[in-house]
């Protein structure tokens, strides 16, 4: 299943040469086929244990509003400036899913997440986008009831998956202009940060950058009303608002702490 290739993303890594680097979460990232997986299927109610052991996940441009509300969003280190949500400050753990494996009620969850298992992937010598499927005993089953083919055509889920990762491959376009706009704006600085739990445990959380204010103030006015015509100032101020957040994973972590102490 293929779509016209528009502009190279983080997500066409995800299948080809052996070795190469995978995006966060898949292992086996497979071209679906009908010929090769005429009967398999997604398994029903798969789970969300897949992000049990990372604490921040990527988050597209469009996402940031809704974000805002939930999660402290944050920028990596390196020049994609890529936007980050944190979901928790210890690593290898995620405050916003509990021991059943179920995410917080009424929290949004990250497209990045309910985009799993699905990717696309550019494919050698090809001017398209292919649909993939990380090949995986915990997502996928042999003659399920969630087919991805119905004889030789695609199933309905498949060409919803397909149109997802379509709307997903768009909006990660955007928000790899707003990151490098970002970062050759000089705008990002590093910080470090001291967290308390109400139990008096100190956690260091560190590595992730944020806007500077001060700087974000002194901005050329050429510049400030140039972003302000890409449509980028409400994402900037969701990622200052979203800075409240850093008390609800605080609170979050202190819960955590008090329920394994019991």
């Amino acid at each position: 299943m293929s779509t016209k290739k528009s502009e190279h993303t983080e997500d066409q890594a995800a299948a080809g040469a052996e070795g190469r680097n995978l995006p966060l979460f898949y292992k086996n990232p497979v071209p679906l086929d009908a010929s090769r997986h005429g009967s398999l299927s997604l398994k029903k109610n798969f789970g969300l244990n897949f992000t049990k052991g990372i604490n921040a996940v990527p988050i597209n441009l469009i996402e940031m509003p809704q974000i805002c509300h939930t999660y402290p969003i944050a920028f990596s280190p390196d020049a994609t400036a890529t936007p980050v949500a944190i979901l928790g400050l210890r690593d290898n753990e995620n405050l916003y899913l509990n021991a059943d494996n179920q995410w917080m009620a009424d929290a949004y969850i990250p497209a990045y997440i309910r985009r799993y298992p699905f990717i696309f992937s550019e494919m050698p010598g090809s001017d398209q986008l292919t649909l993939c499927i990380d090949l995986d005993d915990t997502t996928t089953e042999d003659n399920g009831e969630q087919k991805f083919f119905d004889g030789e055509k695609p199933s309905a889920l498949s060409q919803n998956a397909l149109e997802f990762c379509k709307s997903y491959h768009s909006a990660a376009k955007q928000t790899m202009e707003f990151g490098k706009a970002l970062h050759d704006a000089d705008l990002l600085v590093t910080r470090q940060a001291e967290i308390s739990t109400p139990q008096g445990r100190k956690i260091n959380f560190s590595g992730f950058r944020i806007i500077d204010e001060k700087k974000l103030a002194d901005m050329p006015d050429a510049t400030f009303l140039e972003w302000r015509q890409r449509g980028y100032l409400p994402f900037i101020y969701a990622h200052l608002f979203s800075g409240a957040q850093w008390q609800r994973l605080t609170r979050l972590l202190g819960d955590r702490v008090k329920a394994s102490a019991n």
